[in-house]
C-alpha cells in the first residue's frame, strides 16, 4: 500500500478504534482538531495536507455519554465537507455503526424513510464512498446511497469465534424472526466451511406493532445441538430473549447470542442475565459502556473488527475486492 497517498483520520470519540485500524494498516492517523465552542457550536479541520489524496475518516455513530448520535452525524458530516474543500482527491466514510439504518421504509402512514435522508445529506458534502458494517437492511442501504458504498459482514469474525468454541458439537444457526433469515443463512455456510459438514438453520415467527413483539413458534431443529441466535443488533433485548427461551425450551444444549453491534439500551441487561444463555458475542463497533464490568466479564465477548475494517480500506485504496474479503474462508477470528 502507497502510504505516500493514503490518510487516515478517526473522530475523537472513536480514535481508540481508529488506532487500532491504523496499526493494523501500519499507517498512524493523521493530526486533526475539533474545536467547541461557547454556544454549543464546533468546527472540525485536519491540521496537515490532504491534497490530492485518498481520505479515510472513521466514527462510529452511536450515542454515548458525551454526544448524541446527531452530534457525532454532524461532526463526521463537517469533517467530510471540510476535506473535500481541501482538495481531498475522494473522501470515504468509514462507519462501524450507521445510525438511523432501521428506519429504511414507511410503516406507518407520513413516516419518514430516514436512511434515503442520511445518505442525501453524505453525497451533499461530497463524500465519495461509504463503508459500513452489518447495516440493518442491505438492499436499502444499497440503494440510499448514490455515492459507491460497500457493505461489510462481522460473520467470518463469528464463523471463527464459533468454530473454534464448538469444535465437534452440533451445532444449529437460528435467526430470530423472518426478515434476518439471509444473515443467519450466511453465518450457516460459514460454519459448514469451517466444520466441513452442513450445519442447519431455524428461524423464529416474529411480527412488531407499535413496539410490541408477538409470536413464539419456531420454525426447524434446535433439539440435541448448540444453537447460534444471529442477529445485526441488541437494542432492548426482546428480540433475543424470546429466540433464547425458545430455543431451550425445544432442547438446545446450550444457547449463544451474537449480534454485530451491542447497543444494550433499556432492560437489555437483563439478556446476559438469563440463565438460558451461555455468552452473547458482539464486535467492538459499539462499546459496551452501558453494561457494569460484572455483567461484561460474565457473559460478553466482544471481538475486534480493526482488522475486518484495516484490510477493506487496503482493498479499495489498492482496487481490490471487498467480496473476495467477505466471501474468503474463516478462520480465527480476525
Amino acid at each position: 500500500m502507497d502510504n505516500d497517498k493514503i490518510s487516515l483520520f478517526a473522530l475523537n470519540s472513536s480514535r481508540a478504534f481508529g488506532e487500532r485500524v491504523g496499526r493494523s494498516l501500519g499507517l498512524p492517523l493523521s493530526e486533526h482538531e475539533e474545536r467547541e465552542f461557547e454556544d454549543g457550536e464546533h468546527k472540525s479541520r485536519p491540521l496537515v495536507s490532504v491534497r490530492g489524496r485518498d481520505v479515510y475518516v472513521l466514527q462510529s455513530l452511536y450515542q454515548d455519554r458525551q454526544l448524541s448520535v446527531n452530534d457525532k452525524l454532524c461532526r463526521l458530516l463537517f469533517f467530510i465537507g471540510a476535506l473535500v474543500d481541501a482538495s481531498a482527491k475522494r473522501v470515504t466514510a468509514v462507519i462501524p455503526y450507521l445510525c438511523y439504518a432501521r428506519k429504511e421504509l414507511k410503516t406507518q402512514p407520513r413516516d419518514p424513510v430516514t436512511t434515503r435522508y442520511i445518505a442525501a445529506l453524505f453525497e451533499a458534502v461530497g463524500t465519495h464512498r461509504v463503508v459500513a458494517l452489518d447495516v440493518h437492511n442491505v438492499a436499502a442501504f444499497q440503494n440510499a446511497f448514490r455515492c459507491h458504498t460497500d457493505h461489510l459482514e462481522a460473520r467470518k469474525l463469528f464463523a471463527g469465534y464459533f468454530s473454534a468454541l464448538l469444535h465437534g458439537q452440533q451445532i444449529v444457526v437460528v435467526s430470530p424472526d423472518v426478515g434476518g433469515i439471509k444473515r443467519a443463512e450466511r453465518l450457516r455456510q460459514a460454519l459448514s466451511l469451517a466444520a466441513g459438514e452442513p450445519v442447519p438453520i431455524a428461524f423464529m415467527e416474529k411480527q412488531r406493532s407499535k413496539g410490541v413483539v408477538t409470536g413464539d413458534a419456531l420454525v426447524g431443529n434446535v433439539a440435541g445441538r448448540a444453537a447460534i441466535i444471529i442477529d445485526d443488533l441488541i437494542s432492548t433485548g426482546t428480540t433475543m430473549a424470546r429466540a433464547a427461551n425458545a430455543c431451550s425450551e425445544l432442547g438446545a444444549t446450550k444457547v449463544y447470542a451474537a449480534a454485530t453491534h451491542g447497543i444494550f439500551v433499556g432492560e437489555a441487561p437483563s439478556v446476559l442475565a438469563n440463565p438460558v444463555l451461555e455468552t452473547v458475542v458482539v464486535t467492538d463497533s459499539i462499546p459496551p459502556f452501558r453494561l457494569g464490568a460484572e455483567r461484561v466479564a460474565a457473559k460478553l465477548v466482544v471481538l475486534d473488527s480493526a482488522a475486518l475494517f484495516a484490510e477493506a480500506i487496503k482493498r479499495i485504496h489498492g482496487g481490490g475486492s471487498i467480496t473476495e474479503l467477505l466471501e474468503s474462508r474463516p478462520g480465527p477470528p480476525l
